[in-house]
Parts: C-alpha cells; sequence; structure tokens
C-alpha cells in the first residue's frame, strides 16, 4: 500500500498581484507611494503604540517616514497598499502582501499599519476584505496567512475576528528592535473562504449597522450563522 500524500490539487502557479488602485464602499486602496507619506506623517502623530510591533517606527521626523514609505513602495518581493477612508479623504494607514509564492498558491497578508483614526472602522475590515478577494478570488491563491508577534493581542483578536484561524508559534523566530519574538500563524484555506467571504459581507452591509454607526452583528456571529 502507497504511503499517504495530500490530495491533487492544480498546480498552474498563480498571479502576481499587480500595483492597481481597489476601491471600497468605506476604502479606497491606492498602491503605495512617497506622496503618501505626509499624509501618513500626520495620521502618526500621538500614535507611537501603534509601531510596537512593527519592525519600524516610530520616526523621528516626515523625511525619516517619507523615506521609509518610498522604500517600502518599491519593494520586489513585498506590495503595499496605502489606505484611504472615504469618510475622511485623507490616507491613515498601509497594508501589504508578502511572502508571495505562486507555484504553491500562497501569499501573506502583512506589515499592516493602521493609524488610530483607521483602526476599529468599517474603512479598516473593508480595506482587509478588498486584499483577501483580489488573492482568494482574482488570482486563485488557495492559503492566505497571517503572522503576529505572540505578544501582540491586537493583532492576534483581529485575526480571529476576521475568520483566521490559528495554527501555532514559531518559537523565538525573529529578532524585532533588537527584542526576541514568537510569532503567531494564522491561515485562511480555500475550503473556508467562503464562509469568510460571506460573513465580511453582511458584516460590512449597510443594514448590520443601526444610526450611530454600531454593527448589530459581529463577524463570528455571522460566521456562526453561515456554518
Amino acid at each position: 500500500m502507497p504511503p499517504p500524500i495530500g490530495p491533487e490539487v492544480d498546480p498552474t502557479p498563480r498571479p502576481l498581484p499587480a500595483r492597481i488602485s481597489l476601491r471600497g464602499q468605506h476604502a479606497v486602496l491606492e498602491p503605495l507611494h512617497r506622496r503618501h507619506a505626509a499624509e501618513l506623517w500626520q495620521a502618526a502623530q500621538g500614535a507611537d503604540d501603534s509601531w510596537t510591533y512593527l519592525s519600524a517606527g516610530p520616526f523621528a521626523s516626515q523625511a525619516a517616514m517619507a523615506q521609509h514609505v518610498m522604500a517600502l513602495s518599491v519593494e520586489s518581493e513585498r506590495m503595499a497598499w496605502a489606505v484611504r477612508p472615504l469618510t475622511t479623504g485623507i490616507v491613515s494607514g498601509w497594508l501589504s502582501l508578502t511572502h508571495i509564492q505562486p507555484w504553491h498558491a500562497s501569499i501573506e497578508i502583512g506589515y499592516i499599519w493602521f493609524s488610530p483614526r483607521l483602526q476599529r472602522t468599517r474603512a479598516a475590515t473593508e480595506a482587509i476584505f478588498l486584499l483577501l478577494k483580489l488573492v482568494a478570488e482574482d488570482l486563485g491563491y488557495r492559503r492566505i496567512v497571517w503572522r503576529c508577534n505572540a505578544l501582540n493581542a491586537p493583532s492576534k483578536r483581529a485575526a480571529e475576528r476576521l475568520g483566521f484561524t490559528f495554527e501555532g508559534t514559531h518559537r523565538q523566530n525573529m529578532v524585532v528592535k533588537g527584542h526576541l519574538r514568537d510569532t503567531d500563524w494564522y491561515s485562511i484555506v480555500a475550503e473556508e473562504w467562503p464562509r469568510v467571504r460571506d460573513a465580511l459581507a453582511a458584516w460590512l452591509d449597510p443594514v448590520n449597522f443601526d444610526a450611530g454607526g454600531t454593527a448589530l452583528h459581529g463577524l463570528a456571529e455571522l460566521r456562526e450563522r453561515l456554518a
């Protein structure tokens, strides 16, 4: 009897993401560019704690942030977008696709920096949803990864809220800003995507919000209904 192996899949490599704008009802994702640096600098004022678990920041000056934004915008192995909420029209964060593996149909949403003014908004959730739809539906990736510092409780909560499944911890696998880091891994795989997608779409639907802008149903509840 032959040894067990995984299921057979289509081995065709997936396309690389393109640096294009993505527009939703609450946010526009624009390919990150140095011209976004001034708005990002303003969004970063008084938000030093938001950089705690990232490999860069906080920045001492607008010029320093502009230099980082410029370097990030031209990386060949990571594609970054600026997030422009439609309620304000002002860029208030960024997110990226990284660790792109076309032959394995695996990709990571990572290196996310959302300023306090963007955090916990419909625009923030939709920004991630736009990238999830791009890679899962338009490009056909089977596995979407979310990684974070094991001490980064807000990022872990965000992953679980969005529908990512915890996979485990890589112990002492990185040094960030001189500190040893354990990394928690999460993922969404192809079989899980339809329920994750439908729950996110239902959460973002205007009928899910009361007159004060509070969501009537959470993402976990909506996924449970779709189970």
